[in-house]
């Protein structure tokens, strides 16, 4: 399939661009067809069907964008059988260069997560992404994990917005931004810890901290006001709360256990937000409940 992604690549998307919603299957195509061609991967030239569904819900901060491009780019590696040529660790780097590809902004923590699957703790020092080209991704054991649940906006906001300001500041050296950033990571760190140990406690007051310097970076007018209202409805009945990522969802947990998680869910429908435990899968498909066909 060699001339075929090279055809869609170079000169379709050239003359054309991308359209539509098969965008980013166009993207990760020509993104894997460019990876495979520089690092001398041959590629067999059988022809393919490409296409998706998925029921993640739009603009809610649950990447629902790399979760295609993830699942697509696993059915190219698994269809061309080069799966062992292209490292684990390096497959994030190409979801998020398909998604730059279409001026998304975005990072490389939801697709770590994606192409791992399960609960994966991930160092982005400098030093490891310079040296390596990507940071230390450590597999963990779901069941460390407590009872969790998703509280997401049916119509949210675009999710995209809240990373403008922050980030231009972040290259800019503000020393604010430069510090809550650090703080942010350690909260990684210490509530790796604080899962092991099982301490819910202290995961709940990290989960609630990481929220806080969000708000504390971004401000209320680039987070939006249904975006706080989420976490101070999980906040309302005594549950830590955070994005899940830029905005649109929230994770909330429950401390107190189910008759707290009841009144959280109560408390969800009143303000019209849909909430829904999370069950935990170890393989990223399953869990975004996202379908990808890949035939000959």
């Amino acid at each position: 399939m060699i001339s075929s992604i090279s055809n869609l690549s170079l000169n379709w998307l050239n003359s054309e661009g991308y359209y539509g919603g098969v965008r980013l299957l166009m993207a990760i195509c020509r993104v894997f067809y460019a990876y495979c061609k520089d690092n001398d991967i041959k590629l067999h030239d059988a022809n393919f069907t490409l296409s998706y569904d998925t029921n993640i819900p739009r603009q809610a901060g649950l990447s629902g964008s790399s979760g295609i491009v993830c699942a697509a780019l696993n059915c190219l590696l698994d269809f061309y059988q080069v799966r062992h040529l292209i490292k684990v660790q390096l497959r994030p780097n190409l979801i998020l260069a398909a998604e730059k590809e279409l001026g998304i902004v975005a990072g490389l923590q939801d697709r770590v997560a994606q192409v791992y699957g399960g609960l994966v703790y991930m160092d982005f020092s400098k030093e490891n992404m310079d040296e390596l080209g990507h940071g230390i991704y450590e597999p963990m054991d779901l069941s460390l994990l407590p009872p969790l649940h998703l509280i997401y906006a049916a119509n949210p906001s675009d999710s995209g917005k809240v990373h403008s300001k922050v980030r231009q500041r972040w290259l800019d050296g503000d020393e604010f931004i430069v510090s809550s950033m650090l703080e942010v990571a350690n909260i990684a760190g210490e509530g790796r810890t604080a899962l092991e140990e099982k301490d819910y406690s202290k995961l709940a007051t990290l989960m609630n901290r990481n929220f806080d310097l969000r708000r504390l970076m971004f401000g209320d007018d680039a987070l939006g006001a249904m975006n706080i209202e989420m976490v101070e409805v999980a906040r309302k009945v005594g549950a830590a709360s955070k994005f899940t990522g830029s905005g649109g969802a929230v994770v909330a947990f429950c401390p107190e256990g189910d008759s707290q998680a009841k009144l959280l869910e109560d408390e969800c429908h009143k303000a019209g937000f849909v909430i829904q435990p999370i069950e935990l899968f170890p393989s990223c498909l399953n869990e975004i409940d996202l379908e990808i066909s890949l035939k000959k």
